[in-house]
């Protein structure tokens, strides 16, 4: 599952509405530290656990190596949609019940940009993201074994979030 592309859609449909751009999750997700896994570095470990003797038949982890905050990473999606974001008070909102209702919202941002044809379902998870940005304790995963097996592969979570919103833009997803 990816939430970064739901909530691209999220400030799309903000900035389209002239909607506050407000965090939606808790203040878990908001002030603890969280990892994340790019998908090309989960590739380059899969590849890698598949063609390293070493690694066969063992599980591993896969994250960035690095931790964030969202509220760091909200800033972020912010800019790159030039969206300001209300001050975060500590208490969320469920993305699935905003969002309920805009799928003629979406079909008109996709009409009047020309993107790809797609439906808000396809495009929006929003129970996921409300599952992601509302657990009830930080979540990051050691990279340990994978380090102790061979695989070194990192992502700066940062430089990783605006890599994939410009890639979202150029396939022509969201504006």
């Amino acid at each position: 599952m990816n939430v970064l592309g739901t909530l691209c859609v999220y400030a799309v449909i903000c900035k389209h509405e002239g909607l506050p751009f407000q965090y939606p999750g808790n203040i878990i997700s908001w002030e603890q530290f969280m990892d994340a896994s790019d998908v090309e570095l989960i590739a380059e470990q899969e590849i890698w656990a598949a063609a390293d003797p070493y690694s066969k038949n063992q599980a591993f982890n896969c994250a960035n190596g690095d931790m964030y905050k969202w509220k760091h990473l909200w800033r972020i999606l912010s800019e790159k949609f030039v969206l300001e974001p209300l001050p975060y008070e500590g208490e969320g909102f469920s993305l699935a019940e905003a969002m309920k209702d805009k799928s003629p919202v979406w079909d008109a941002i996709v009409n009047e940009n020309k993107l790809h044809p797609t439906k808000i379902e396809e495009v929006g998870n929003w129970w996921f993201a409300d599952l992601i940005l509302n657990l009830p304790w930080g979540a990051v995963l050691s990279m340990n074994k994978s380090k102790e097996y061979g695989f070194f592969g990192f992502r700066n979570t940062e430089t990783s979030m605006g890599q994939w919103i410009d890639k979202i833009r150029s396939s022509n997803i969201v504006p």
